[in-house]
């Protein structure tokens, strides 16, 4: 599966939730460097998610920017799948 079809599914996940309002970051140019591919809010709590494809790594900079979100008060993750999505921001199944 590719990051695009991940981030896609994840994005359908997590609108479909009660509370939730989730949409893609489009990093590079412009200052968009590091940002995380999925920013968001559930119930009044900010998340800011890493998508990447299985084997996938995180840049510094990505490192660097997750790390700022979460000292920040932030729920922030590295994702592969909605499954995990559900275990980074806590959410049962329904």
């Amino acid at each position: 599966m590719t990051e695009k079809a991940i981030v896609n599914s994840i994005l359908r996940y997590l609108n479909s939730l009660p509370q939730c309002r989730a949409e893609k970051t489009w990093g590079g140019g412009y200052g968009n460097a590091g940002k995380a591919d999925i920013t968001g809010c559930l119930k009044g709590r900010r998340f800011e998610l890493e998508v990447k494809k299985p084997g996938g790594k995180l840049t510094k900079l990505q490192e660097v920017t997750l790390r700022k979100w979460f000292e920040a008060g932030a729920i922030t993750g590295v994702v592969h799948s909605v499954d995990e999505v559900k275990e980074v921001l806590n959410v049962e199944d329904t």
